[in-house]
Order: C-alpha cells, then structure tokens, then sequence
C-alpha cells in the first residue's frame, strides 16, 4: 500500500511541486459510508488537496478544510495533523446524481481553519466557492492566499486517490519564460490509470522527462480515526450524571456517534455508572 506525499522542485524553472497518493487510507475512510459516486469524487480531491496543505505544518497542530453549501451536499470536512494523519466525511442528501460541482455544492463557502499549540487562538480564512470544479476553487484559493499562480490534478477512484501540485516561484519567468506553461500542459497528462501503481519518482520521471528534478524525502500518510474512548467517556462526564440520567430514562442507553469517524459507541446504565466512578471500562 502506498499512502504518502512526496515534494519536489523543477530545479531550471523554479516551480516547486508536490505528488499525493492515498489506497489504504482512503479505502479506510470510505468503509461502511455507502457513499455516491460524485460524493466520493468531492471528497476524495478535497482529501488530496487537503494533505498537500497540511504537509506545510511543522509543529503540532490541526488543518481543518471544509466545503460547505447549501446544494445537495451540504458539507464536505477533511482534517489532518502535523503527522499527516487523516480524516474526514461528507454530508449530503440523497439520491444524488452526477451534477456538475457548483450544483453540488450550491452557494456556500471553502473554510481553513487552522490550530496550533503554540497559538492563543486557532486561524481561519474563510472564502466564497469560486470555481467549476473542486481543482479550480482551491486553485482560487491558492491564488489568493499564498499568492502564487498553482495548478492542481487529481484523480479519483474508489481505491485510490492521485494528485499533483505546482507552484510557480519568483524566478520562474526569469528563467524559462515558458517553462510555467510547458510544466502544467506536462502534468495534465497525468492518466488514471498510468499514475496509482508507480512511484513519485517514476511518475516524475516521465511527466519531467526533459527537466532537472530534484525530490525530496516521502512523507507517510496514515488514517486519523483511532478508538479514543477516554475523550468519549470526557464528554459524557462534561454533560453533567443529570442530563446523562435523563438520557438514560428515555433511551435506556447512550449513543454517541462519532461523525467523521463513522463510529458509534454504545453505553448501559452500568457502564455509564463506571464512567462517571473514573473506573475506565470498556466500551461496548
């Protein structure tokens, strides 16, 4: 299985890049969703690009990418930390045909809301879907927020997901006026299925045949959505035995669905007696 990003830089053209390939991690997010195949298609480049947004923290932290609108599907969310662990869903309402993306998404809005440890408070740019396609609204972004021109492709499946970005640096004009042009009309022929069963240096190789390519180390990706039953049992304890009780008597139990894990966690009165005694049971 190959989950990881990989940077590298066009050396005599001054364009930086980097290769995103997810199978077993984005296999892991899709299990059990059901999901439509437009749906999957969305969430599949938000969690590319998102991951080639991520890959620039470098302390501890949090990148949370969200696509919301008022369309058919109303919200995509991704988040990965400084480790590149990664997760994310969708929430759309059914039946859902294949439509083009601004009819997906409706109007609405990309948000990036960004947490750090070593920040008072978290960071947010918040701008409108501006775009015919998911590549085209955060090449917007882009554009705006790091201010410089970037390309995006990518590729999705229900198996595997493959992205490429450029970015042209200051001196890129400088030293091949047409160097920016001639890299992106190389990158877009990147082919499904050609690109998911080769390595980055392969893929690049051949993109870049006729360019000095430098490529810097892989970094791994691995799923986020990990059993964390002492942050649940935390939650219950913050609502107060009360309110839990209250549930308990109309319920006969807790649920607690984690939505962006696709987790359900299940508690009987005894456990919940367990929990609020700190004796850390077990989930069942």
């Amino acid at each position: 299985m190959n989950n990881y990003v990989q940077r590298f830089l066009l050396e005599n053209l001054d364009i930086r890049g980097a290769i995103v390939h997810l199978d077993s991690v984005w296999q892991q997010m899709l299990q059990d969703r059901h999901y439509p195949a437009p749906v999957m298609q969305l969430l599949g480049e938000m969690s590319a690009t998102t991951l080639l947004l991520g890959d620039n923290l470098k302390q501890p932290g949090r990148l949370t990418v969200q696509l919301k609108g008022n369309g058919p599907v109303s919200m995509l969310v991704i988040d990965c930390n400084e480790s590149l662990r990664l997760r994310g869903m969708a929430k759309y309402a059914p039946p859902i045909t294949a439509q083009p993306v601004p009819d997906l998404l409706g109007h609405g809005q990309l948000v990036l809301t960004l947490d750090m440890a070593s920040m008072r408070e978290a960071y947010q740019s918040i701008v409108p879907l501006d775009g015919e396609t998911v590549v085209e609204i955060f090449e917007h972004y882009f554009r705006q927020s790091e201010q410089l021109p970037s390309r995006l492709f990518l590729v999705t499946s229900d198996d595997a997901i493959f992205g490429i970005l450029l970015q042209k640096l200051p001196a890129a004009d400088q030293l091949d006026p047409d160097g920016w042009t001639r890299a992106g009309i190389l990158a877009a022929t990147v082919q499904e299925q050609t690109m998911f069963n080769q390595t980055a240096e392969t893929i690049l190789s051949s993109l870049f045949a006729e360019e000095a390519v430098r490529i810097f180390d892989a970094r791994t990706v691995n799923y986020g959505c990990q059993d964390d039953p002492a942050k649940i049992y935390g939650m219950l304890q913050s609502l107060g035995r009360e309110e839990i009780n209250a549930i308990l008597q109309e319920h006969g139990e807790v649920v607690v669905h984690d939505d962006i894990c696709n987790k359900e966690y299940r508690f009987d009165a005894l456990t919940i007696d367990a929990i609020f005694r700190e004796a850390g049971p077990t989930v069942h």
